[in-house]
């Protein structure tokens, strides 16, 4: 049996962090749904960035709406909204079978909103509305200008992932911010059942101290912030506050693994995939790190509830300077910036792309 297969079966999800129009077209989203246990999806501006900078399989569709007077934002969001509700059909069948808990495809809002809360809260509605299927999840940035836009849009009935979260207050304020949506959505007599996850990035927090601890510390800083947040996690679900908001009829926010894939060329090349199984949580790998738990991945032992000693861990590092709750906040900060980057370059890609089809079609 396959360890992606043994990771579905201990009550872990696994959803694929990619989306390009060749994965559709090819068949080959259907076969990891099929093969390797894959429940959902996740997408990004650099996703998207890559898909249709290096693929021709987007010029037709760009080519016929050249003509059109729209903007690249415009056109891009045309183009991300036909993938995104293609591969939402595909994990339809999930999603009916597990009555809503899984089968969810993402999409984000544009990261120049990142620090707009009304605005972040339109674009939200307005993208929920045009993908035209119900397992949707938009992703909104867990920073401090985006708690309050996701509270509106879970009040909304918005599903929502909670992208860029790095650390266990992080988290916390993530899910209380799904709280209060979901408590008011009771008080006002609505349905509570609205869909969200909160998506905790790992592999960055290695990356941002490999020069600055000892070789003894390498790989394990992502993975301690991890069962941190998982004891937050687990704490939260048994709480009255959580087990009140079940009764009523609402459904648990889960806790996503985001950025799982291994950047250290020395280490596993499923390193955070094996750390961090756990059931009623979700690991959104990138394709390679999929491919490579199918084909000689194992799964770990299951992460324990208490956090696994990772408080010992987070010490060794504050010992050696780091400062975990500083640097959680920069890592949130870069991260807003670095999709803003992807998606300029994105947005001039599908100007670029969009003007050049123009002019040959003019000729």
């Amino acid at each position: 049996m396959k360890a992606t297969q043994l990771l579905h079966d201990l009550g872990q999800s696994i959803w694929l962090d990619n989306i390009t129009r060749d994965l559709l077209d090819s068949g080959t989203l259907e076969r990891y749904i099929a093969e390797l246990s894959v429940t959902g999806l996740t997408s990004n501006p650099t996703i998207f960035d890559h898909a249709i900078k290096n693929s021709t399989a987007y010029d037709t569709v760009i080519a016929r709406k050249a003509s059109a007077r729209q903007s690249a934002e415009s056109l891009f969001f045309d183009l991300a909204l036909e993938d995104i509700a293609r591969a939402a059909a595909l994990f339809r069948p999930v999603y009916d079978r597990t009555d809503g808990v899984d089968g969810w495809v993402s999409l984000e809002v544009s990261p120049l909103l990142a620090h707009d809360t009304a605005d972040t809260l339109v674009s939200a509605r307005e993208l929920h509305t045009r993908a035209g299927q119900p397992n949707v999840l938009i992703k909104i940035p867990g920073t401090p200008e985006g708690l309050p836009a996701i509270e509106e849009a879970i009040f909304a009935g918005i599903p929502i992932n909670v992208t860029l979260l790095f650390s266990r207050e992080q988290y916390l304020a993530a899910a209380d911010a799904y709280l209060r949506g979901i408590e008011r959505r009771i008080q006002a007599g609505l349905n509570p059942s609205v869909g969200s996850v909160a998506s905790l990035f790992i592999s960055r927090w290695d990356v941002s101290v490999v020069d600055r601890a000892p070789a003894a510390l390498r790989d394990r800083l992502g993975i301690a912030i991890a069962k941190r947040a998982y004891k937050a996690y687990r704490e939260l679900l048994d709480s009255p506050r959580w087990q009140r908001v079940f009764n009523a009829g609402a459904r648990p926010q889960r806790l996503l693994w985001a950025s799982t894939g291994t950047k250290d060329p020395k280490a596993s090349d499923v390193l955070y995939v094996k750390a961090l199984a756990a059931p009623f949580t979700v690991n959104t790998m990138p394709e390679a790190t999929l491919k490579a738990l199918a084909d000689h991945g194992e799964v770990g032992v299951t992460l324990p509830a208490d956090g696994g000693g990772c408080e010992e861990v987070l010490k060794q590092f504050a010992d050696y300077g780091i400062d975990i709750n500083a640097l959680a906040a920069q890592l949130q900060d870069e991260g807003a910036k670095s999709f803003v980057k992807s998606w300029n370059d994105l947005i001039a890609v599908v100007a670029a792309k969009s003007a050049a089809l123009k002019t040959a079609a003019a000729h």
